[in-house]
């Protein structure tokens, strides 16, 4: 399996871009603004999108992605996302005023767009290749998501706060090669997040003591310009695991 970054920012400005990873050359892991990264040539080979949850930073390109490509598509895009995500997009973004409803437009039988739910736990088998969604603890429902190429696991937290349900999830990937993580916030900010459903480089560092495996720790959703500063309290919180700084264009591999 290959993972490409095409987005790992909290917001956007000059060349920040929102989160999106593209799996090989037919799988989003959300769907912000770093979907504008494609081409159109390469948005018509995305068959599956798997959203976090409904904030627009991770699920705002979603409908622009299956417009842009819907003449060139012989079936709908599948939407693999949780049943309170599904109900958010339906009544809150493709409502006919926001955007049209994809998911039942051009027609019931014929969408652009097909919503498919998942739940923590259970998995979606794409070949041999394997996405199970994780716990999270957000504002809103969320998940993580574990991308599993039978070799290697390369997980992603999405949005989430401390969450003891995430870590025991690990605990139990036998292969686990890679944490994404977000860190949004610095820990003088602790009250937002707190109120939002983030991390600070503490509250990481308070669920990594929980973790029971090596991983090779990615720091991905730090607030815009504040990104060194936060960078900097990460490396100093959870320096036993060297953490680097997930950058836009990076490629793995496992």
């Amino acid at each position: 399996m290959k993972l490409a970054v095409l987005g790992c920012y909290a917001g956007i400005g000059g060349a920040r871009r929102t989160t999106a990873l593209l799996l090989d050359d037919d799988v989003l892991i959300d769907a912000g603004s770093g979907v504008g990264e494609l081409s159109l040539e390469q948005m018509v080979k995305v068959d599956h999108v798997f959203l976090t949850h409904s904030h627009l930073d991770h699920c705002g390109f979603m409908p622009l992605l299956a417009d842009a490509a819907a003449f060139l598509r012989q079936k709908p895009l599948l939407v693999h996302a949780l049943p309170q995500t599904i109900i958010a997009l339906k009544e809150n973004l493709l409502n006919g005023q926001l955007w049209p409803d994809y998911s039942a437009l051009p027609t019931i039988d014929n969408p652009y767009i097909r919503f498919v739910p998942v739940a923590p736990g259970e998995p979606t088998l794409l070949g041999k290749r394997r996405v199970t969604p994780l716990p999270a603890c957000h504002a809103v429902p969320a998940v993580g998501y574990r991308l599993d190429s039978g070799a290697g696991s390369f997980v992603y937290s999405g949005d989430t706060t401390d969450c003891e349900a995430f870590w025991a999830a690990l605990n139990g990937i036998e292969n686990l090669r890679y944490l994404m993580i977000e860190t949004t916030f610095l820990n003088a900010n602790a009250s937002g997040a707190a109120l939002s459903g983030h991390m600070t480089a503490a509250l990481l560092a308070h669920g990594l003591a929980r973790l029971q495996r090596p991983v090779t720790l990615l720091i991905t959703h730090m607030e815009p310009g504040k990104e060194d500063l936060t960078m900097a309290e990460v490396v100093a919180a959870c320096a036993k695991y060297q953490p680097m700084r997930l950058e836009q264009g990076r490629q793995f591999e496992f």
